[in-house]
């Protein structure tokens, strides 16, 4: 009775908050998709992927993320299954993570090896920068298209790499109008207007679009008219079913709707559909309103109070949520948002004026950062609330919500306020020979590692990271003398940690080359982006190519703190939480070891749609009622989750196989003994061939028991157990 009422009262707050036309349409009943057919009832698919946002405390004396979002963990926790047992993969960066769990596919499969951004070898061989953050038909080189003219997105295929299949396909063809906030690569993401930029691609050069990102790109950067086309187009797009959906409901929307370009699609992609940015995307689907509000009734708008995209940093709970909400209320029953993460104060984010104090880190239990998961947790609450008043619910709506990776913490201890806060340090901490950092200190220590390695070291670039990247000009084969040396150095060099000694010690704990890098789903179908090799320091450090701005070589900038990219255990382990038709209700649960790559099988197998290829994940049917799952799945079910269970060990980027043969790489490639390492890199290469076609084959196994194809009989599923059993004892013997 007492959740009624306040579900009631916060209707009614909605209703009061929400001014003139766009209350009404805010709390309509959602138009019906009439052609969008999904499966176990379910008429409405709402995911949600955080930023670093944690289920697990950062420091024992202060609650979670989660902890401080009641709103949400007891919606997940009282109505579903919440699992603190899943995992991203590597690198382990928010491009990775998102599109990993978009997709269902390992980097390898669909193109993010190295994330955020990484570099590629261009044709006279030597590193070229790019961006992981693309639209989904970009490609690597897109200034020239001559560097690297494969795709961003690059997938292996019989034919050679093509871009990867999108994610709102098997959607769009059930008839579904697929929308999409600030997820990565499905919104445009660049206001680019050369040859190969968003702007040219989508809406073509010399259109009135183009021509408005052309001058916007020119004024001058912290102005209004700089952010304007970024506001217009970038970060908000509606995918239309194959019907048209949204994109035809009236004469605008047809105007302002686009071809929704897919050239690689298997099976092919004409006659499809889109609205891109807000410009487009608000109109659509708040009565021609310029605008849509946010979860406490204000418009949503740039810095600069111009309606549309605030930046990708400016997407908090109540943003994303209310676009969200408007969508599903426009008749847009498949809507995937992101969340920005609460840790950080983002007061001057991009495309804001440059401000140099912030944006910034914020400590466990800061003042700034208790009152932004406080806001958080309210949007949650109007949020449901707002749902539940539109007949939009767990009886007939899809939930999914997960955070992209965890994080490692780097501060030392904060100072309890008489408010219940604690304080940290915001200055830049350096020192000459012992640290002498504030005990409330914050921040990750910043490392040079170019200074840190002798003369004569080929000239490189780095994927700036707690985890760097290494691409040496020239790009050398692995076995290269002087290379070989410069991974020994690279795992010789010591530095301090403030946070764990004031005397120096090993930065970096492990090192792959190519042939582990394949073993960790790190090389795509593009050799141009495979990285010399990937040394993985400790989770304090954030390892640059140039001198540090916090003052000496390391020192501690307080501007970040929360690291990721890297193997630890904070960083890999985060959360995944599921309601709705077919979700069993286990509460909170460890059971089952996942990775981003189950989320998509899952999802699909709860709507009875399935992909154009073989996920690299498999659906959590632990997870779900056993009337929601196939009859495969229930007839062999034991058998299968066993599978699973040893598919995940052998597969996964953090399971104990990847884990197992990192460790002997690092071992071979730190020995001076050429012969050891030789041997080392052979017998790893030769597991992994072995390990890829077992998978393969338990993967081939999975997805027909799930989604359909000729079943492996029990002999062949126990036989692929045993084999995997003996290939992962191979490798922890290594």
């Amino acid at each position: 009775m007492r959740r009624l009422i306040r579900l009631a009262a916060m209707a009614a707050l909605v209703a009061a908050m929400l001014p003139g036309p766009a209350s009404a349409q805010a709390l309509a009943a959602p138009q019906q998709s009439q052609n969008c057919s999904l499966g176990n009832g379910i008429k409405h698919v709402v995911s949600i992927v955080f930023d670093n946002t944690h289920l697990f405390r950062d420091r024992d004396n202060v609650a979670s993320d989660l902890e401080q979002m009641p709103n949400l963990l007891n919606f997940l926790t009282d109505n579903g299954t919440l699992s603190d047992n899943e995992h991203t993969v590597l690198i382990s960066h928010t491009a990775a993570g998102i599109l990993t769990n978009l997709t269902g596919l390992y980097p390898d499969r669909m193109g993010m090896n190295v994330t955020n951004s990484y570099f590629y070898f261009n044709n006279a061989n030597n590193p070229a920068f790019s961006t992981a953050f693309k639209y989904w038909t970009d490609l690597v080189d897109d200034s020239t298209g001559v560097q690297d003219p494969l795709p961003n997105m690059v997938t292996p295929s019989a034919s050679g790499p093509k871009n990867a299949p999108a994610p709102w396909v098997p959607f769009t063809r059930a008839g579904c109008d697929y929308g999409a906030i600030s997820t990565a690569n499905v919104v445009l993401e660049n206001t680019g207007t050369g040859p190969f930029g968003d702007m040219s691609s989508v809406f073509g050069t010399g259109s009135p679009e183009w021509n408005e990102a052309v001058a916007s790109n020119a004024a001058p950067s912290g102005t209004a008219a700089r952010a304007k086309a970024l506001t217009d187009f970038i970060g908000f797009a509606i995918h239309c079913g194959v019907d048209g959906g949204i994109c035809n409901a009236n004469a605008a929307n047809v105007t302002n709707s686009r071809v929704d370009r897919l050239p690689d699609e298997p099976g092919g992609y004409l006659g499809f559909k889109a609205l891109f940015g807000a410009k487009y995307v608000n109109p659509a689907i708040n009565g021609g309103n310029t605008w849509v509000n946010d979860t406490t009734g204000h418009k949503i708008q740039d810095p600069f109070g111009q309606d549309g995209f605030p930046g990708f940093d400016g997407m908090p709970a109540k943003v994303t949520l209310g676009y969200v909400a408007q969508m599903q209320e426009a008749g847009v029953p498949v809507t995937f948002g992101y969340i920005s993460d609460a840790h950080d104060n983002h007061t001057s984010s991009f495309p804001a004026p440059f401000n140099p104090n912030f944006p910034r880190a914020s400590g466990p239990g800061e003042a700034d950062y208790v009152q932004q998961l406080h806001d958080y947790d309210e949007a949650f609450g109007t949020f449901f609330a707002r749902l539940a008043a539109d007949g939009i619910d767990k009886s007939n709506t899809l939930f999914e919500f997960t955070a992209d990776e965890g994080d490692h913490f780097a501060g030392g201890d904060g100072i309890p306020q008489a408010d219940g806060t604690l304080a940290w340090s915001h200055a830049n901490c350096s020192w000459t020979t012992t640290p002498a950092c504030p005990s409330n200190q914050v921040g990750e220590v910043n490392l040079n590692i170019k200074a840190k390695l002798p003369a004569g070291t080929p000239s490189f670039s780095i994927h700036r990271d707690s985890a760097p990247t290494f691409y040496v000009n020239g790009n050398p084969v692995r076995t290269n003398p002087t290379l070989r040396q410069m991974e020994r150095n690279v795992m010789g060099v010591q530095a301090t940690d403030p946070y764990l000694s004031s005397s120096p010690a090993p930065v970096f704990v492990r090192i792959a080359d190519p042939v582990t890098e394949k073993a960790l789903h790190m090389v795509n179908a593009d050799p141009k982006r495979t990285p010399n090799f990937t040394a993985f320091a400790l989770p304090d450090y954030f390892v640059t190519d140039a001198n540090p701005s916090c003052g000496s070589n390391p020192c501690i900038d307080y501007h970040f703190a929360y690291s990721h990219g890297d193997i630890q255990e904070d960083i890999a382990r985060t959360w995944l939480g599921f309601v709705g038709p077919g979700v069993k209700h286990l509460g909170r649960t460890s059971d089952v070891w996942s990775d981003h790559a189950d989320i998509r099988p899952t999802i699909l197998a709860l709507l009875g749609l399935k992909d154009s290829y073989e996920p690299d994940g498999a659906a959590l049917v632990d997870f779900l009622e056993t009337s929601a799952v196939s009859r495969d799945l229930r007839a062999h079910h034991e058998s299968l989750v066993r599978v699973r269970e040893v598919y995940k060990q052998l597969a996964a980027p953090f399971g104990p196989y990847s884990m197992d043969v990192l460790t002997a790489s690092t071992r071979g490639i730190t020995s001076t003994d050429e012969t050891v390492y030789e041997a080392t890199e052979t017998s790893i290469a030769n597991l992994t061939t072995q390990r890829d076609a077992l998978e393969a084959r338990m993967r081939t196994a999975l997805t027909n028991a799930t989604f359909g194809g000729p079943l492996a009989s029990e002999q062949d599923l126990k036989s692929m157990i045993a084999e995997g059993q003996d290939i992962l004892a191979q490798a922890h013997a290594l």
